[in-house]
């Protein structure tokens, strides 16, 4: 009878190793803590398709613990890696076209970023991302905004004759162009730099201003909200040949998983910058509101700084520019 039972087992043991043999594990990297927006909308997707019963299970490497964060695009294109969720200017080098996803002045607010992730623009950033092998499943626009350590920032008189800190290149030849001196450092480094004195102004992220605690060192604070400057394309993105290469049951799950996830993504962006503005209010720094007349006199200083950069270095510049500033 024990013999019998302990056939049983093993061919149930047997049995269990087939199924885990059969599903096909994804590997999923980013350079975010669990706490992030852009690791919920990882774990979302990765919870949702293993609930999809379809032998498909995600496993996500935080924390840049599989790739550094501006070493994922490569593998990704090259099939050494499945799926990341990174700033796609971070691709920059590879594609050059990748840089206007982190431009001043393209960008007004969430709602108009969502209209951009499914317009013809959009379109042909994912061509060239197909050219390496890559596809999006997840759009998704993060935004930010200004602090000053004394007065506040909204028009780009506000930064000149100031020790300013920006979020990348195209930001920095926008506000060098409006008078600003540049310091460039990690976003980590903003809360020692005001506090020493090497800054007087900084522009980055909503989430940024509110993890480095940067409320304890300013005056007054000009966040996103209804118009904003400061946005970046980050998506989710698989590696096109695994996705092909899934079973047709495998491919709805995570495309469905991931339209669930992108709606999440959106309203927990807006979110994000409604309560970095609480934090701000509740240690008594000043709230400031850019106006449109700012954003157009922002965009007219990054024509002729970033906008013209862009479109020097990028073959086909112009026209993908102008194919972002006709969506309304």
């Amino acid at each position: 009878m024990k013999k019998t039972l302990l056939s049983a087992a093993l061919a149930a043991g047997l049995a269990s190793v087939s199924v885990t043999a059969e599903a096909t594990e994804l590997r999923l990297s980013h350079q975010w803590s669990a706490q992030d927006v852009r690791h919920q909308v990882a774990q979302m997707i990765a919870d949702d398709v293993g609930a999809a019963d379809v032998d498909l299970d995600i496993r996500i490497f935080g924390s840049q613990s599989l790739f550094k964060a501006r070493e994922q695009y490569k593998p990704l294109s090259r099939g050494q890696l499945d799926m990341t969720v990174l700033p796609l200017s971070y691709a920059g080098g590879q594609q050059p076209a990748f840089n206007l996803t982190l431009m001043p002045g393209l960008v007004k607010n969430h709602d108009h970023a969502a209209r951009l992730s499914d317009s013809p623009f959009m379109e042909a950033l994912e061509a060239k991302m197909a050219e390496d092998d890559v596809m999006v499943l997840v759009h998704g626009y993060l935004a930010g905004g200004f602090v000053g350590k004394e007065s506040c920032i909204t028009s780009p008189d506000d930064v000149a004759g100031q020790q300013t800190r920006a979020a990348g290149k195209a930001f920095e030849q926008m506000l060098a162009g409006a008078g600003a001196s540049i310091a460039s450092m990690a976003s980590s480094e903003i809360y020692n730099a005001m506090q020493t004195g090497v800054l007087t102004a900084a522009n980055t992220s909503s989430a940024s201003f509110v993890s480095y605690r940067i409320y304890e060192q300013v005056a007054c604070y000009t966040p996103a909200s209804d118009i904003a400057l400061w946005f970046m394309y980050q998506p989710l993105l698989m590696n096109k040949s695994t996705f092909d290469g899934l079973s047709e049951a495998q491919q709805t799950a995570l495309l469905e998983a991931s339209a669930k996830a992108e709606a999440f993504y959106l309203e927990e962006a807006k979110k994000q910058d409604a309560e970095s503005v609480k934090v701000f209010e509740d240690a008594g720094v000043e709230i400031a509101q850019m106006t449109a007349e700012d954003f157009a006199a922002w965009q007219a200083v990054a024509q002729e700084t970033s906008f013209k950069a862009f479109v020097e270095e990028v073959p086909d510049g112009q026209k993908l520019l102008d194919m972002a500033l006709a969506v309304d």
